[in-house]
Protein backbone atom coordinates (compact mmCIF):
# COMPACT_ATOMS: atom_id res chain seq x y z
CA UNK A 1 0.00 0.00 0.00
CA UNK A 2 1.68 3.41 -0.56
CA UNK A 3 1.18 4.63 2.80
CA UNK A 4 3.66 2.32 3.76
CA UNK A 5 6.28 2.71 1.40
CA UNK A 6 9.46 2.79 3.71
CA UNK A 7 8.22 1.04 6.50
CA UNK A 8 9.09 -2.78 5.95
CA UNK A 9 11.90 -2.15 8.54
CA UNK A 10 9.25 -0.94 11.30
CA UNK A 11 6.50 -3.84 10.24
CA UNK A 12 9.02 -6.13 10.63
CA UNK A 13 10.04 -5.18 14.06
CA UNK A 14 6.42 -5.63 15.44
CA UNK A 15 5.78 -9.14 13.06
CA UNK A 16 9.09 -10.14 14.83
CA UNK A 17 8.34 -9.28 18.43
CA UNK A 18 4.67 -10.90 17.35
CA UNK A 19 6.14 -14.10 16.33
CA UNK A 20 8.18 -14.06 19.48
CA UNK A 21 5.09 -13.76 21.73
CA UNK A 22 3.76 -17.11 19.59
CA UNK A 23 6.70 -18.87 20.09
CA UNK A 24 7.29 -18.15 23.82
CA UNK A 25 3.33 -19.46 24.95
CA UNK A 26 2.96 -21.67 27.50
CA UNK A 27 6.75 -20.24 29.23
CA UNK A 28 5.54 -18.88 31.80
CA UNK A 29 6.09 -15.10 30.41
CA UNK A 30 5.56 -14.44 27.14
CA UNK A 31 4.07 -11.54 27.00
CA UNK A 32 6.61 -8.97 25.38
CA UNK A 33 5.99 -5.19 25.36
CA UNK A 34 7.23 -2.19 23.34
CA UNK A 35 6.39 1.66 23.94
CA UNK A 36 6.39 3.11 20.36
CA UNK A 37 6.88 6.93 20.21
CA UNK A 38 6.86 9.61 16.94
CA UNK A 39 5.58 12.97 16.21
CA UNK A 40 2.00 13.39 15.53
CA UNK A 41 0.70 12.54 12.26
CA UNK A 42 4.05 10.50 11.27
CA UNK A 43 1.96 7.29 10.84
CA UNK A 44 2.50 5.27 14.42
CA UNK A 45 -1.50 4.07 14.54
CA UNK A 46 -1.65 3.42 10.98
CA UNK A 47 1.40 1.48 10.96
CA UNK A 48 -0.03 -0.71 13.95
CA UNK A 49 -2.99 -1.17 11.60
CA UNK A 50 -1.36 -2.67 9.14
CA UNK A 51 -0.27 -5.09 11.75
CA UNK A 52 -3.11 -6.19 12.66
CA UNK A 53 -4.62 -6.59 9.23
CA UNK A 54 -1.83 -8.81 8.00
CA UNK A 55 -1.45 -10.94 11.24
CA UNK A 56 -5.23 -11.47 11.44
CA UNK A 57 -4.76 -11.74 15.56
CA UNK A 58 -6.94 -11.10 18.25
CA UNK A 59 -6.43 -7.63 19.56
CA UNK A 60 -7.66 -4.73 21.14
CA UNK A 61 -7.29 -0.95 19.86
CA UNK A 62 -7.63 1.58 22.38
CA UNK A 63 -7.00 5.04 21.75
CA UNK A 64 -7.55 7.83 24.70
CA UNK A 65 -8.87 10.95 23.89
CA UNK A 66 -7.47 13.12 26.86
CA UNK A 67 -10.47 13.03 29.20
CA UNK A 68 -11.20 12.55 32.70
CA UNK A 69 -10.59 8.60 34.19
CA UNK A 70 -13.80 7.83 34.38
CA UNK A 71 -14.15 9.20 30.84
CA UNK A 72 -11.18 7.07 29.63
CA UNK A 73 -12.60 4.24 31.20
CA UNK A 74 -15.86 4.12 29.67
CA UNK A 75 -13.81 4.75 26.26
CA UNK A 76 -11.86 1.77 27.24
CA UNK A 77 -15.11 -0.37 27.86
CA UNK A 78 -16.55 0.68 24.18
CA UNK A 79 -13.10 -0.23 23.08
CA UNK A 80 -13.23 -3.73 24.49
CA UNK A 81 -17.04 -4.79 23.03
CA UNK A 82 -15.70 -3.95 19.45
CA UNK A 83 -12.29 -5.88 19.56
CA UNK A 84 -11.85 -9.22 18.11
CA UNK A 85 -10.98 -10.98 21.74
CA UNK A 86 -12.69 -14.18 22.13
CA UNK A 87 -13.85 -13.40 25.78
CA UNK A 88 -14.46 -9.48 25.46
CA UNK A 89 -18.07 -10.22 26.63
CA UNK A 90 -16.83 -10.56 30.21
CA UNK A 91 -15.87 -6.87 30.06
CA UNK A 92 -20.15 -6.03 29.74
CA UNK A 93 -21.00 -8.62 32.47
CA UNK A 94 -18.70 -6.99 35.23
CA UNK A 95 -18.28 -3.61 33.74
CA UNK A 96 -15.16 -2.42 36.39
CA UNK A 97 -15.84 1.13 37.55
CA UNK A 98 -11.75 1.68 38.20
CA UNK A 99 -8.64 1.30 36.35
CA UNK A 100 -7.12 -1.18 38.23
CA UNK A 101 -9.91 -3.48 37.79
CA UNK A 102 -10.28 -2.92 34.27
CA UNK A 103 -6.16 -3.80 33.72
CA UNK A 104 -6.92 -6.89 35.74
CA UNK A 105 -9.63 -8.31 33.83
CA UNK A 106 -8.44 -7.20 30.38
CA UNK A 107 -5.98 -9.85 31.09
CA UNK A 108 -8.17 -12.50 32.00
CA UNK A 109 -9.84 -12.10 28.57
CA UNK A 110 -7.04 -12.25 26.70
CA UNK A 111 -5.97 -16.01 25.52
CA UNK A 112 -3.58 -18.17 27.05
CA UNK A 113 -2.41 -20.38 24.72
CA UNK A 114 -2.34 -18.07 21.51
CA UNK A 115 -0.85 -14.76 20.83
CA UNK A 116 -3.02 -11.41 21.22
CA UNK A 117 -2.79 -8.13 20.73
CA UNK A 118 -3.05 -5.27 23.20
CA UNK A 119 -2.59 -1.55 21.49
CA UNK A 120 -3.13 1.50 23.84
CA UNK A 121 -2.41 4.46 21.80
CA UNK A 122 -2.29 7.82 22.89
CA UNK A 123 -0.20 6.87 26.59
CA UNK A 124 0.53 10.36 27.91
CA UNK A 125 -3.09 11.09 27.89
CA UNK A 126 -3.52 8.68 30.63
CA UNK A 127 -0.21 9.30 32.36
CA UNK A 128 -0.93 13.05 32.74
CA UNK A 129 -5.02 12.34 33.66
CA UNK A 130 -5.20 8.94 35.79
CA UNK A 131 -3.54 8.98 39.09
CA UNK A 132 -1.13 6.46 39.40
CA UNK A 133 -1.30 5.29 36.30
CA UNK A 134 2.40 4.16 35.70
CA UNK A 135 2.05 2.22 38.90
CA UNK A 136 -0.83 0.70 38.23
CA UNK A 137 0.02 -0.01 34.59
CA UNK A 138 3.37 -1.54 36.36
CA UNK A 139 1.45 -4.10 38.26
CA UNK A 140 -0.56 -5.35 35.71
CA UNK A 141 2.05 -6.18 33.38
CA UNK A 142 4.18 -7.83 35.79
CA UNK A 143 1.71 -9.60 37.72
CA UNK A 144 -0.83 -10.57 34.89
CA UNK A 145 -0.63 -9.16 31.46
CA UNK A 146 3.32 -10.45 30.78
CA UNK A 147 2.12 -14.20 31.66
CA UNK A 148 0.16 -14.05 29.16
CA UNK A 149 1.13 -14.61 25.28
CA UNK A 150 0.08 -11.06 24.37
CA UNK A 151 1.66 -8.04 22.65
CA UNK A 152 1.22 -4.94 24.47
CA UNK A 153 1.88 -1.62 21.83
CA UNK A 154 2.27 1.58 24.25
CA UNK A 155 1.82 4.33 21.83
CA UNK A 156 2.41 7.73 22.10
CA UNK A 157 3.02 10.91 20.39
CA UNK A 158 4.41 13.19 23.10
CA UNK A 159 8.00 12.56 22.96
CA UNK A 160 9.16 13.51 26.29
CA UNK A 161 6.24 11.98 28.22
CA UNK A 162 6.95 8.58 26.24
CA UNK A 163 10.93 8.71 27.01
CA UNK A 164 10.20 9.63 30.49
CA UNK A 165 7.83 6.17 30.72
CA UNK A 166 11.02 4.21 30.61
CA UNK A 167 12.99 6.01 32.84
CA UNK A 168 14.95 4.55 35.32
CA UNK A 169 13.18 6.22 38.06
CA UNK A 170 9.54 5.36 36.89
CA UNK A 171 7.57 2.36 37.80
CA UNK A 172 7.30 1.08 33.85
CA UNK A 173 10.87 1.05 33.33
CA UNK A 174 12.75 -1.43 30.95
CA UNK A 175 8.96 -3.50 31.54
CA UNK A 176 9.39 -2.74 27.00
CA UNK A 177 11.47 -1.95 24.40
CA UNK A 178 11.75 1.51 23.14
CA UNK A 179 10.65 2.25 18.97
CA UNK A 180 11.05 5.30 17.25
CA UNK A 181 8.48 5.56 14.18
CA UNK A 182 10.12 8.74 12.06
CA UNK A 183 8.29 10.14 8.90
CA UNK A 184 9.40 8.87 5.55
CA UNK A 185 12.51 9.76 4.93
CA UNK A 186 13.36 11.72 1.19
CA UNK A 187 14.20 8.35 -0.82
CA UNK A 188 10.98 6.98 0.53
CA UNK A 189 9.38 10.14 -0.42
CA UNK A 190 11.46 10.50 -3.81
CA UNK A 191 10.46 6.72 -4.15
CA UNK A 192 6.46 6.93 -3.52
CA UNK A 193 6.18 10.66 -5.47
CA UNK A 194 8.09 9.59 -8.54
CA UNK A 195 10.66 12.54 -8.17
CA UNK A 196 14.36 13.52 -9.18
CA UNK A 197 16.77 13.66 -5.96
CA UNK A 198 16.22 17.34 -5.99
CA UNK A 199 12.56 17.25 -5.65
CA UNK A 200 12.24 14.74 -3.50
CA UNK A 201 14.62 16.93 -1.58
CA UNK A 202 12.14 19.92 -1.69
CA UNK A 203 9.28 17.79 -1.00
CA UNK A 204 10.68 16.51 2.09
CA UNK A 205 11.21 20.66 3.57
CA UNK A 206 7.77 21.08 2.51
CA UNK A 207 6.04 17.62 3.81
CA UNK A 208 8.41 16.77 6.31
CA UNK A 209 7.61 13.17 5.10
CA UNK A 210 4.13 12.77 6.66
CA UNK A 211 2.52 10.50 5.04
CA UNK A 212 -0.94 12.09 5.44
CA UNK A 213 0.56 14.63 3.39
CA UNK A 214 2.71 12.95 1.14
CA UNK A 215 -0.72 10.78 0.14
CA UNK A 216 -2.33 14.18 -1.12
CA UNK A 217 1.07 14.97 -4.04
CA UNK A 218 0.11 13.89 -7.18
CA UNK A 219 2.87 10.88 -8.60
CA UNK A 220 5.14 12.85 -10.84
CA UNK A 221 3.81 16.30 -10.07
CA UNK A 222 6.16 19.37 -8.79
CA UNK A 223 6.48 21.21 -6.26
CA UNK A 224 4.03 24.27 -7.27
CA UNK A 225 1.49 21.43 -8.99
CA UNK A 226 1.20 20.43 -5.41
CA UNK A 227 1.13 23.35 -3.48
CA UNK A 228 -1.49 24.60 -6.06
CA UNK A 229 -3.75 21.50 -5.18
CA UNK A 230 -3.27 22.06 -1.91
CA UNK A 231 -3.70 25.78 -1.35
CA UNK A 232 -7.19 25.19 -3.40
CA UNK A 233 -8.33 22.70 -0.77
CA UNK A 234 -9.24 24.33 2.39
CA UNK A 235 -8.88 20.86 4.13
CA UNK A 236 -6.22 19.85 2.52
CA UNK A 237 -3.56 17.65 4.94
CA UNK A 238 -0.78 20.49 3.97
CA UNK A 239 -2.91 22.67 5.86
CA UNK A 240 -4.74 21.40 8.48
CA UNK A 241 -2.34 18.89 10.00
CA UNK A 242 -0.11 21.47 11.99
CA UNK A 243 -2.82 22.96 13.70
CA UNK A 244 -4.15 20.01 14.33
CA UNK A 245 -1.07 18.96 16.44
CA UNK A 246 -0.12 21.95 18.16
CA UNK A 247 -3.79 22.12 19.32
CA UNK A 248 -3.29 18.67 20.70
CA UNK A 249 0.08 19.74 22.31
CA UNK A 250 -0.42 23.40 23.62
CA UNK A 251 -3.18 24.98 23.97
CA UNK A 252 -4.51 28.06 22.47
CA UNK A 253 -3.75 30.41 25.09
CA UNK A 254 -0.61 28.62 25.72
CA UNK A 255 2.94 32.07 25.76
CA UNK A 256 4.77 28.77 23.75
CA UNK A 257 2.14 28.91 20.51
CA UNK A 258 2.96 32.58 20.42
CA UNK A 259 6.87 31.77 20.43
CA UNK A 260 7.26 29.05 18.16
CA UNK A 261 4.92 31.54 15.86
CA UNK A 262 8.03 33.88 15.92
CA UNK A 263 10.85 31.06 15.48
CA UNK A 264 8.77 30.06 12.67
CA UNK A 265 8.68 33.50 10.78
CA UNK A 266 12.44 32.98 10.88
CA UNK A 267 13.68 34.83 14.23
CA UNK A 268 15.98 32.51 15.84
CA UNK A 269 17.91 34.48 18.59
CA UNK A 270 16.58 34.97 22.00
CA UNK A 271 16.35 38.79 22.15
CA UNK A 272 15.11 38.91 18.55
CA UNK A 273 11.91 36.10 19.35
CA UNK A 274 11.23 38.11 22.24
CA UNK A 275 10.40 40.95 19.94
CA UNK A 276 8.57 39.32 17.43
CA UNK A 277 6.81 37.56 20.43
CA UNK A 278 5.30 41.25 21.50
CA UNK A 279 7.85 42.25 24.04
CA UNK A 280 7.58 38.98 26.42
CA UNK A 281 9.78 38.91 29.82
CA UNK A 282 12.81 37.04 29.29
CA UNK A 283 11.59 34.63 32.10
CA UNK A 284 8.57 33.67 30.21
CA UNK A 285 10.43 32.99 26.84
CA UNK A 286 12.84 30.60 28.85
CA UNK A 287 9.67 28.76 30.41
CA UNK A 288 8.46 28.60 26.78
CA UNK A 289 11.91 27.74 24.79
CA UNK A 290 11.79 25.01 27.36
CA UNK A 291 8.89 23.64 26.91
CA UNK A 292 8.98 23.30 23.16
CA UNK A 293 12.72 22.10 22.74
CA UNK A 294 11.88 19.27 25.52
CA UNK A 295 8.81 18.56 23.23
CA UNK A 296 11.33 18.54 20.78
CA UNK A 297 9.44 21.17 18.47
CA UNK A 298 12.47 23.34 18.84
CA UNK A 299 15.70 22.36 18.63
CA UNK A 300 18.19 25.27 20.19
CA UNK A 301 21.75 25.38 19.14
CA UNK A 302 25.43 26.70 19.59
CA UNK A 303 28.41 26.94 17.15
CA UNK A 304 30.54 24.37 16.90
CA UNK A 305 33.90 25.23 17.15
CA UNK A 306 36.87 25.40 19.36
CA UNK A 307 36.18 27.50 21.53
CA UNK A 308 32.85 28.12 23.41
CA UNK A 309 30.24 30.35 22.73
CA UNK A 310 26.61 31.51 24.10
CA UNK A 311 25.21 32.47 20.73
CA UNK A 312 22.51 30.07 21.37
CA UNK A 313 20.01 29.96 17.87
CA UNK A 314 16.74 28.51 18.01
CA UNK A 315 14.98 26.59 14.75
CA UNK A 316 11.91 24.66 14.09
CA UNK A 317 12.87 21.01 14.43
CA UNK A 318 9.96 19.99 12.09
CA UNK A 319 10.82 20.20 8.42
CA UNK A 320 6.61 20.56 7.66
CA UNK A 321 5.69 22.75 10.68
CA UNK A 322 8.42 25.48 9.83
CA UNK A 323 7.20 25.56 6.38
CA UNK A 324 3.78 25.97 7.63
CA UNK A 325 4.46 28.65 9.79
CA UNK A 326 6.53 30.25 7.51
CA UNK A 327 4.06 30.36 4.85
CA UNK A 328 0.97 29.32 5.70
CA UNK A 329 0.09 30.05 9.35
CA UNK A 330 -0.06 33.66 8.91
CA UNK A 331 -2.24 33.98 5.77
CA UNK A 332 -4.71 31.21 6.90
CA UNK A 333 -7.58 34.03 6.04
CA UNK A 334 -6.51 34.39 2.47
CA UNK A 335 -6.76 30.71 1.92
CA UNK A 336 -10.35 29.97 3.81
CA UNK A 337 -11.41 32.77 1.21
CA UNK A 338 -10.16 30.76 -1.50
CA UNK A 339 -6.99 33.28 -2.58
CA UNK A 340 -4.58 30.92 -2.35
CA UNK A 341 -2.88 32.01 -5.33
CA UNK A 342 -2.08 35.44 -3.28
CA UNK A 343 -0.27 32.65 -0.81
CA UNK A 344 1.55 30.55 -3.75
CA UNK A 345 3.53 33.93 -5.51
CA UNK A 346 4.40 34.74 -1.97
CA UNK A 347 5.93 31.43 -1.34
CA UNK A 348 7.47 31.55 -4.93
CA UNK A 349 8.75 34.86 -3.94
CA UNK A 350 10.79 33.60 -1.19
CA UNK A 351 11.06 29.98 -1.72
CA UNK A 352 14.74 30.40 -3.14
CA UNK A 353 16.50 32.09 0.47
CA UNK A 354 13.93 30.24 2.58
CA UNK A 355 14.86 26.52 0.98
CA UNK A 356 18.51 27.93 1.10
CA UNK A 357 18.77 28.13 4.58
CA UNK A 358 15.77 25.49 5.47
CA UNK A 359 17.99 22.62 3.73
CA UNK A 360 20.95 23.00 5.99
CA UNK A 361 19.67 20.52 8.72
CA UNK A 362 18.51 18.11 6.33
CA UNK A 363 21.80 18.13 4.87
CA UNK A 364 24.03 17.68 8.06
CA UNK A 365 21.82 14.85 8.88
CA UNK A 366 22.12 13.36 5.17
CA UNK A 367 26.14 13.82 5.72
CA UNK A 368 25.86 12.25 9.15
CA UNK A 369 24.89 8.95 7.21
CA UNK A 370 26.69 9.08 4.56
CA UNK A 371 30.63 9.38 6.61
CA UNK A 372 33.16 8.15 6.25
CA UNK A 373 33.18 8.60 2.69
CA UNK A 374 36.20 9.39 0.78
CA UNK A 375 38.48 11.59 2.25
CA UNK A 376 36.02 12.55 5.35
CA UNK A 377 35.92 10.53 8.67
CA UNK A 378 32.95 10.16 10.45
CA UNK A 379 31.89 12.96 12.33
CA UNK A 380 30.54 12.58 15.41
CA UNK A 381 29.28 15.71 15.67
CA UNK A 382 27.82 18.38 12.59
CA UNK A 383 26.41 21.46 13.08
CA UNK A 384 27.42 24.69 12.18
CA UNK A 385 29.61 28.17 13.24
CA UNK A 386 28.29 31.86 13.17
CA UNK A 387 29.33 34.81 15.48
CA UNK A 388 26.91 36.99 16.97
CA UNK A 389 27.13 39.63 14.06
CA UNK A 390 27.19 36.88 11.33
CA UNK A 391 30.71 38.32 9.79
CA UNK A 392 31.57 34.51 9.93
CA UNK A 393 29.12 31.89 9.30
CA UNK A 394 29.92 28.50 8.39
CA UNK A 395 27.27 26.14 7.21
CA UNK A 396 28.91 22.52 7.93
CA UNK A 397 31.38 22.08 10.71
CA UNK A 398 32.54 18.47 11.43
CA UNK A 399 34.12 17.74 14.70
CA UNK A 400 34.88 14.76 17.41
CA UNK A 401 32.44 16.45 19.39
CA UNK A 402 29.79 19.32 20.20
CA UNK A 403 29.32 22.05 21.12
CA UNK A 404 33.12 22.29 22.04
CA UNK A 405 35.05 20.50 19.70
CA UNK A 406 38.75 19.04 20.81
CA UNK A 407 39.35 18.50 16.55
CA UNK A 408 37.61 20.21 13.30
CA UNK A 409 37.04 17.38 10.83
CA UNK A 410 35.83 19.43 8.07
CA UNK A 411 34.24 22.55 7.24
CA UNK A 412 31.62 22.95 4.53
CA UNK A 413 29.41 25.23 2.36
CA UNK A 414 25.95 24.68 1.36
CA UNK A 415 24.66 26.78 -1.91
CA UNK A 416 21.31 25.40 -3.07
CA UNK A 417 20.32 27.54 -6.01
CA UNK A 418 18.97 26.56 -9.08
CA UNK A 419 21.06 27.37 -11.67
CA UNK A 420 23.95 29.21 -10.03
CA UNK A 421 27.09 26.37 -9.24
CA UNK A 422 29.83 26.38 -6.42
CA UNK A 423 31.97 28.72 -7.81
CA UNK A 424 35.96 30.27 -6.66
CA UNK A 425 33.78 33.09 -5.15
CA UNK A 426 32.17 30.78 -3.12
CA UNK A 427 35.59 28.65 -2.35
CA UNK A 428 37.55 31.52 -1.40
CA UNK A 429 34.73 32.66 1.04
CA UNK A 430 35.07 29.83 2.96
CA UNK A 431 38.80 29.46 2.98
CA UNK A 432 38.22 32.87 4.58
CA UNK A 433 36.22 32.14 7.14
CA UNK A 434 38.19 28.76 7.51
CA UNK A 435 41.36 30.88 8.56
CA UNK A 436 39.13 32.51 11.14
CA UNK A 437 38.70 29.82 13.28
CA UNK A 438 41.59 27.73 13.04
CA UNK A 439 44.94 27.92 11.16
CA UNK A 440 44.44 24.01 10.36
CA UNK A 441 44.20 22.87 6.73
CA UNK A 442 40.99 21.29 7.33
CA UNK A 443 39.25 19.83 4.87
CA UNK A 444 36.66 21.53 2.34
CA UNK A 445 33.48 20.57 1.28
CA UNK A 446 30.75 21.56 -0.82
CA UNK A 447 27.32 20.79 -0.93
CA UNK A 448 25.69 22.09 -4.11
CA UNK A 449 22.22 21.62 -5.69
CA UNK A 450 23.31 23.15 -9.00
CA UNK A 451 27.05 21.23 -9.15
CA UNK A 452 31.13 22.95 -8.67
CA UNK A 453 32.53 25.03 -10.86
CA UNK A 454 35.60 25.41 -9.33
CA UNK A 455 38.83 22.80 -7.94
CA UNK A 456 40.35 23.26 -4.34
CA UNK A 457 37.41 21.29 -2.43
CA UNK A 458 37.91 17.72 -0.76
CA UNK A 459 34.86 16.66 -1.24
CA UNK A 460 31.67 17.63 -3.18
CA UNK A 461 28.21 16.31 -2.52
CA UNK A 462 24.91 16.76 -4.64
CA UNK A 463 21.11 15.90 -4.43
CA UNK A 464 21.91 12.32 -5.72
CA UNK A 465 24.78 11.58 -2.94
CA UNK A 466 22.49 13.02 -0.18
CA UNK A 467 19.71 10.78 -1.17
CA UNK A 468 21.99 7.99 -1.13
CA UNK A 469 22.16 8.22 2.38
CA UNK A 470 18.57 7.55 3.18
CA UNK A 471 17.95 4.49 0.67
CA UNK A 472 17.81 1.15 2.55
CA UNK A 473 16.78 3.16 6.10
Amino acid sequence: MRRFIGRDRELNVLRNALQAVQGAAGSGKPGQCILMRGRRRVGKSSLVEELLRRAETPYLFFTAAGGTAEDELTKLLDAVARSTLPERGLFHEETPDQWNAALRLLAEILPDDSPSVVVIDEVPYLMDRIDAFEGMLQRAWDRLLSRKPVLLLLVGSDLSMMEALNNYDRPFHQRGREMIVGPLNPADIGEMLGLSPAAALDATLITGGLPLVCAEWRAGADVWEFLRDSLDNPISALLVSAERSLAAEFPPQAMSREVLRAIGSGERTFTNIARAAGGIAHTTLTRATDVLTEKRVVAAELPLSLRPSKERRYRVADPYLRFWLAFLDPHMAEIERMRGDLTLSRIKEQWTSWRGRAIEPLVRESLARLLPDGPLPAAPAIGGYWTRSNDIEIDLVGADRQPVAKQLLFLGSVKWLENSAFDSHDLAALQKHRAAITGEPVPLVAVSRSGVGCSGLQAVYGPEELLSAWRGV
